[in-house]
């Protein structure tokens, strides 16, 4: 397929890019170089990708981007509850009128196949957190980056885009090693940190996330891409996997136990904000959705990374979206 993939150079984008071109994909990249990833452009022109330079907010770079594309992969964004906090409108903007903007040009552009990246923040707080939540659960977003999400899941879902079919996937949060690396993401912080000696607080460590390693979160894309449009088109699948379902105090057990050291505090919360399982059968089933690695993976290979100095400095602030 001809593919464009909106936030290209961004964590998961890059990987997703490197998926479908080693899977003999025609891929086109939009994105902004935000966070000056003009690294990753070079990597991933390389090995056949077409950039396009453009914010999804700008119409005519949207119509150059998806022009003659049979897919489009919607990742770009403005991503995480601290980004989006730090400028709200800046975020809306992005993450609401840019959707709207790569929806409505993919559409006009004759593209038939839409791929949403959405959050399992949007389950929010659960009545009952130790019961797996599944695509038909209720949403209940307490950040405003899960309402921007919310927001254009309900309009792509409610809506008649013509021959243009959405599909909207729900990322449980996502870790390890990628192209464009994070470090503000739960997972990859915490190994960080504790590698570094750092003495680590931990809040509300008792409280329920899903977790999905980034280069799985990407094989869940080209999954879906490759399914039969009719199965997939105008539905949710949760990206993840059941035993991923992790307390933060499980992540810390996990990282120190292969480190053989760390400094952390824990500081009680009765109560947090978002505290939810998900269940992932829906992809599993339906989609043959296996994910290869599992956190204990994804801890080692950035103990690995960090070990060789392969990041520079960890806490280099281009390693963080807020």
């Amino acid at each position: 397929m001809r593919v464009t993939v909106t936030g290209g150079l961004g964590y998961l984008g890059a990987c997703v890019v490197e998926e479908l071109t080693e899977g003999g994909h025609d891929v086109r990249v939009l994105d902004s170089l935000l966070h000056g990833q003009e690294d990753i452009a070079s990597q991933l022109t390389a090995i056949g990708a077409e950039l396009v330079r453009g914010d999804v907010r700008d119409a005519s770079a949207c119509s150059d981007a998806v022009a003659g594309a049979d897919a489009v992969v919607h990742l770009a964004a403005i991503v995480g509850d601290p980004a989006c906090a730090k400028d709200p409108a800046l975020s809306s903007d992005v993450n609401v009128g840019g959707s709207r903007t790569v929806v409505d040009r993919a559409q006009a552009a004759g593209v038939e196949r839409l791929i949403f990246a959405s959050t399992c923040s949007n389950y929010g707080r659960m009545a009952d957190p130790t019961v797996p939540i599944t695509e038909d659960g209720t949403l209940a977003p307490v950040s405003l980056y899960a309402e921007q999400k919310v927001e254009i899941e309900q309009a792509l879902l409610g809506g008649d885009f013509g021959r243009l079919r959405p599909t909207c996937l729900r990322f449980a949060t996502v870790y390890g090693v990628a192209p464009r690396m994070r470090f503000d993401l739960t997972v990859n912080e915490f190994t960080r940190d504790l590698w570094a000696g750092t003495d680590l607080e931990v809040f509300g460590e008792q409280f329920w996330r899903p977790y999905v390693h980034v280069r799985d979160a990407a094989r869940g894309v080209v999954l879906a891409l490759g399914a039969d449009p009719d199965r997939v088109g105008g539905r949710v699948f949760n990206v993840g996997h059941s035993d991923e379902n992790y307390r933060k105090l499980d992540l810390v057990q996990m990282i120190t136990g292969q480190l053989g050291r760390g400094n952390v505090s824990y500081v009680q919360r009765s109560e947090d904000p978002r505290d939810y399982k998900v269940g992932f059968e829906r992809i599993r089933s339906e989609l043959g959705f296996d994910p290869a690695l599992r956190v204990p993976d994804g801890v080692s290979e950035i103990i690995a990374t960090l070990e060789a100095r392969g990041f520079g400095d960890p806490y280099d602030d281009r390693f963080r979206n807020s």
